[in-house]
This record gives structure tokens, sequence and C-alpha cells, in this order.
């Protein structure tokens, strides 16, 4: 049976308040207090949001702001059920913790580090009495588990907000050991302790990976089944999450470790993909090789064998790679010059790059997962764009589906990239489709998400799942319950096709809506239809689709052009926000 879900789900409301009040917890944190009316349930255009909800003691929320101050202009755009996040070029967004949330006051407040040079900071440092401030969210909460004999709380100074809160609410009632680093001692606050807790102090800077990493070494953990909780500057956290999971063994659900800032590097700042050369500069597009050469890093086990053995020689590292010492040669010069790995032939060592790789299983997808190989295959995008076919066709010989539904591993992939999907599928719950539908087929890589979502909404129709055995098995560990499904195609009311489509030619596409409309007479296509606003990548939405399928990224008259020719139509659209749509087909 799959593994309970570490966390709640929570509409997604844009809502308006004002500051009630502001004062000076430390000399380096200021509280603001906010409320109004859009803190309780309440209508908009016509569309009854339900209250602010935010129970759990790291919840957070996604301040709006803008670089011109025009903040109207930059707000997203509020669906009847979640947020699309419209193109902005001056929308600036932060993401905080609420302290404390008093909801007979219609209040809540929020703590802000004001030593910074950040635009919540800056919003902070002149707030007002009056002035008002826009946010979505929480999206979800974090679920605890029952009865942890212990508790870590770890972090900076921009975690106090939630370990002060889970002190003063107590969520679970265990010891908590509290370390914190603050850049001076001004910035200690009193915290609501209990018998049997500790607490320590380290004056550290801001960011100070060494620091953080050598305080939480140093902690002596009891004995029994603990939970530990961090929360710092990303980079920061690398080192204890390392620490805490690798060298102390504690499992990923008894781990939550959250990088709440990140440090920008001052020496060679990256340049936006959307920025254009200032006058008299040279334009430059970024060499492909570092890329490579991590990659190439990555797949030969570099990175992971430098962190299991710091300060081996080059020659040992070959030979515990297998590959002659003068190729791995060839590799290090580049990795040090990109911090991946440092040191000389005395002894090797990971750079902060490195660090980032070993741990972060998000950053290892960019050079080694499928996005990797998606990008690999865009070496035959001229002849695709020319002659017809998908890049990962031409590159590969197989469509990507052929690909990924052999494959466990790259199928994993799809299911986990889907799990944010049960943020957005308020929607399709809530539709009336769902009037009267007694059995729900499910297809796709998102079908755990869609199960989750029809939990999460009371919605309990009888469920068929039906893929193809590997994709099957990979569902199976990821599905709540997956006792209660019926694992084989047939006859429903309602068929559901969660990013079935995303890895799909448009033949395969159609292959798979022809199967559906044996099975049901209404369908729902959940996909992506437009670049997501809050992407940093949005600019390359279209390409990723088009490697990956042929197609560009599918609008709604490209599914309604799939759908005609399988003998379905369109009967509306749901929009869900982030730039995913369902579609709803009816066949005549």
């Amino acid at each position: 049976m799959a593994a309970q879900r570490a966390y709640t789900t929570h509409p997604l409301v844009l809502r308006r308040v004002t500051v009630r009040r502001v004062h000076d917890v430390t000399p380096r944190m200021r509280r603001v207090v906010l409320g109004g009316e859009q803190l309780g349930a309440f209508t908009r255009d016509g569309v009854e949001h339900p209250a602010f909800a935010a129970p759990g003691f790291d919840d957070h929320v996604k301040l709006i702001l803008a670089s011109d101050g025009d903040v109207r202009a930059a707000l997203p755009a509020q669906l009847p059920h979640g947020i699309e996040w419209t193109p902005s070029e001056t929308r600036l967004t932060r993401d905080y913790t609420p302290r404390r949330l008093d909801t007979a006051a219609g209040e809540f407040d929020l703590d802000f580090v004001t030593h910074g040079d950040g635009p919540a900071a800056a919003w902070a440092r002149s707030a007002r009495v009056g002035d008002e401030l826009w946010f979505v969210g929480p999206k979800s909460s974090l679920r605890l588990p029952e009865r942890p004999d212990w508790i870590l709380l770890a972090g900076d100074e921009t975690a106090l907000p939630a370990i002060g809160r889970f002190l003063d609410e107590r969520p679970v009632d265990a010891p908590a050991h509290v370390l914190v680093t603050v850049a001076d001692d001004s910035a200690r606050q009193k915290l609501a302790l209990r018998d049997g807790d500790t607490l320590e102090w380290v004056v550290a800077e801001p960011g100070d990976a060494t620091a953080l990493e050598a305080a939480v070494r140093a902690l002596p953990l009891p004995e029994g089944e603990g939970y530990a909780w961090a929360a710092a500057e990303s980079r920061a956290l690398l080192p204890v999450r390392r620490h805490l999971g690798r060298e102390r063994g504690l499992p990923k659900d008894r781990l939550n470790i959250t990088g709440y800032w990140h440090r920008e590097e001052t020496a060679a700042p990256a340049a936006s993909a959307q920025e254009a050369p200032a006058a008299g500069e040279q334009a430059h597009v970024p060499s492909p090789l570092p890329w490579l050469v991590v990659r190439a890093a990555l797949r030969l086990g570099l990175v992971d064998a430098v962190a299991d053995a710091p300060g081996v020689t080059p020659d040992a590292l070959a030979a515990r790679l297998g590959v002659p010492a003068p190729k791995v040669g060839v590799l290090l010069p580049p990795l040090a010059a990109h911090g991946v790995v440092l040191g000389d032939h005395d002894g090797l060592r990971l750079g902060p790059a490195g660090e980032e790789l070993l741990d972060d299983d998000h950053a290892r997808e960019e050079y080694v997962g499928r996005e990797a190989e998606l990008l690999l295959s865009l070496a035959e995008l001229a002849p695709a764009l020319r002659d017809g076919g998908s890049p990962w066709q031409r590159a590969s010989g197989a469509t990507l589906h052929d690909t990924v539904v052999r494959d466990a591993e790259r199928y994993g992939e799809l299911v986990e990239e889907c799990e944010q999907l049960v943020f957005l599928l308020g929607g399709l719950t809530a539709d009336p489709l769902w009037t009267g539908s007694r059995s729900c087929l499910l297809t796709g890589p998102g079908s755990a998400a869609v199960v989750a979502a029809l939990d999460d909404a009371g919605r309990r129709p009888r469920l068929r799942l039906a893929e193809d055995e590997v994709p099957a098995a990979v569902l199976r560990s990821h599905v709540p319950a997956p006792e209660r499904i019926d694992w084989t195609g047939g006859p429903v009311d309602v068929a559901v096709a969660a990013k079935a489509l995303a890895h799909r030619t448009d033949d395969e596409a159609a292959a798979l809506l022809g199967r559906l409309a044996a099975w049901a007479p209404t369908a729902v296509l959940v996909e992506s239809s437009r670049p997501d606003g809050l992407s940093p990548h949005a600019t390359e939405a279209a390409l990723h689709a088009y490697a990956a399928t042929g197609s560009p990224l599918r609008n709604s008259p490209a599914l309604a052009a799939l759908a005609h020719r399988t003998g379905w139509h369109v009967d509306h659209v749901i929009p869900l926000g982030w730039g995913t749509e369902a579609t709803v087909l009816r066949r005549p």
C-alpha cells in the first residue's frame, strides 16, 4: 500500500489584506500584523472563496510585489478554483510563513528579516498601517508523523517564524531540540520552550553552511523515532541533509529540509534568458560544454565517489571509477571551474555545485533525467523542423511514449513531475460532470494525483486504471489504497487522461482517444496548454513539448482538433491554473 501523503492541500485564493500593526521583534526582525475581510469567506466577481486556512507551522503564503510599484498590474488571475499566473515583467513573489493566525480577530502575523536588500524586506521596512498587501496560499500543509519520540527544528533567522509557531502550538507532543544560527546576538528571540526541550543559538554569517552543519553534527539527538525539520539558505542545507539522511539514517518520511532563500553569487552572475545585452555589449550565447561535463561526471559516478572519499587523489578516483587517470584528468579542470569538484593532485573534495548535485534530486535530473535526454535530442531539431517527426524519435529511433512505457525509472519521473497536479485539480473535482458519475477510468502519469484530488473532494466513484504493464506497476506504488482500484480497462461513466498526451505524438494521442471512446461517453484531458507564468523556463515550454512529441505545446484549438479527429467534441474547458486546463470531451 502507498504511504500516506505527507501534506494536506488547500484551495488557492488571491487575497487582499492591509497592515494593522507593525513592531520590531528584534533589531533584525519586523512583525507586520495583517488583516481584512478577505481572510474570511468572501465573494469576488460572483465566485465564492473559502476562508483563509494555514494550519501548519511551516505553511507559506506567496506575497505579490512589483518592481515598478504597480502591484495591481502584477496580480495573477483568480480562477473559480485556482490561480493563473499570467505573464508579467514586473511581478515579484516571495514566500513567507505566517507566524501567528487569529481567525477570530481576522488577522495574521508575518515576520520579516529586515537586514537584506530583497523586495519583501524593503516592503516591510516601509510598511505603515493601512498599506495593502496581496498574497496567494498556502497551497498545502505538512502532515507530521504521529507520536514522534523527538523533533529537531534547525535553521537560520528566516526559520524563526516557523520554529516559533511550532513551539507555541505544539502540533505534536514531543521534546523539541531547537538549533538556530543568527547573524548577531541581538537576533535571539524568546521562544516557548517546555521541560525536555533544548535550545542552541549559534552566531554565524547568513548562509554560512559550515556553521549550520557543524552545529547539527554536534547536537546529541535522543534515541527513538525522531523527525527532523530544517530551513535556511538552500546551499547551507545540503550538508545538513546529507548528514541527517545518509549518516544518521533518518528515512525520507522523517526528514523535511527546505531552502527558504538562495544566496546570490556576486562573482559571476548568470544572465537571464530574457535579458538583452546593454548598449555596446556583445551578445553571448552560453556554451553547452559545462552542462555536458557535469552530465558526464554524474553518469560516471564521479560526484558520489568524491563525496564518499573526501581527499581522494585523482589517481585513486580514476581507479574507483574504472576510468584511466588521464581521461579523468580531462574532466577535472572544467569541473573545478564551475565549483563541482575542487582540489589538486593531493586531494579532491566537492565544491558548492557538487554538494548541490549530491543531495538534490531535482538538480541531478537537469543533467541525467528525462529532461536532460530531451535536451540532447534537440541536436536533431533542425532536421525535425524541416522534415517532420519529433527530435526525440529522430535521436533515439523510438517515440518518447514507446520509450517510457518500457522503462519504470523514466515513467516514474513522469509520475513524480505530476505530483504537483493535486494542487490544481479543485476545478475539475468541483465540476458538474461528476453529478451522477459512479465510475471513472484513469490513464496517464497524473493518475495518482487525480485519485488524491478525488479523495480530497469527497468524490468516491468506482475507479479503474488502464495502463501498460510497466506504468501500471509504477502507479501502484503512488496511488493511495491501490487495492480498491480495478487495474483493467472497461466501461465507465467518465475517463480522465491526466498528462497522458504530453509524451505522445499526435498519432499516439489519437489512438488513446479512440480507446477511451470505447469505454466512456465523457473524457477529460488534463494537460498544460500554455506556459506557466511563474516558471523561469516559460519561454522554452513549447520547445520542450516539440522535442517530446513533434508538436508544440497543445493549446485548446490543438486539443479540439485531436478530439474531432477521433469522434469527440469539446463540451467545455476548465481552467485549472499554472497553464493547465481540463478539456471535457463528449461523444455524440
